[in-house]
């Protein structure tokens, strides 16, 4: 008969999160994950697998965390479509962590060598280009934006300065500036009457 778990399973995805945010995956060890969560190796292999089951557990569970965000980001009134992507653009969570994003960090250093992590990554970034296209056209039904530009290129434009932007705050860049090029990222697609 197994015996039962001492630990609290969401907190050890937390702990192996943050070790595989801070040192990526190549750069964190069996040992590191184990310093990190609390966990003896053993523990850690028969609850989890090995590191790359760990690590796509973590990455499947903060792409799902995405996914959450693009759909919440749709609810709500259309004329407040492009105040929700600016917000989007002017305080994502990750800027406040230098560390930066763990779906743009595993998809620089894992895409190219992992079908499984790009085919999530993928997934992800679909979301969240599609959660963008849908409130660009919230927006055009508002007639905040024009009817006729092609929604799916605006959303591209607004998921790209959003990817720039984290880039940016992990340079140091700092939040005013940031805030700045939100800004004008949304007033460029914007119709000069739904300007504030």
């Amino acid at each position: 008969m197994a015996r039962p778990r001492k630990f609290n399973e969401q907190d050890v995805i937390g702990a192996a999160h943050r070790q595989f945010n801070e040192t990526g995956y190549h750069g964190t060890s069996v040992d590191d994950l184990s310093r990190a969560t609390g966990l003896s190796k053993g523990s850690l292999y028969g609850a989890f697998g090995d590191k790359e089951a760990l690590f796509q557990r973590v990455f499947d569970e903060y792409c799902a965390s995405a996914d959450e965000g693009a759909a919440a980001r749709l609810e709500g009134p259309e004329d407040q479509a492009l105040d929700r992507l600016r917000n989007w653009l002017r305080a994502p969570e990750s800027y406040t962590d230098r560390r930066g994003c763990l779906l743009a960090k595993a998809t620089a250093e894992l895409a190219w060598e992992n079908d499984d992590i790009a085919t999530r990554s993928l997934a992800a970034h679909e979301t969240l280009l599609d959660s963008c296209r849908q409130l660009v056209e919230q927006a055009q039904r508002a007639g905040h934006v024009d009817p006729a530009a092609d929604a799916e290129a605006l959303g591209g434009l607004i998921l790209t300065t959003h990817r720039g932007l984290e880039a940016l705050a992990k340079a140091g860049i700092d939040t005013e500036t940031r805030n700045r090029i939100a800004d004008a990222a949304i007033d460029s697609i914007a119709l000069p009457v739904s300007r504030p």
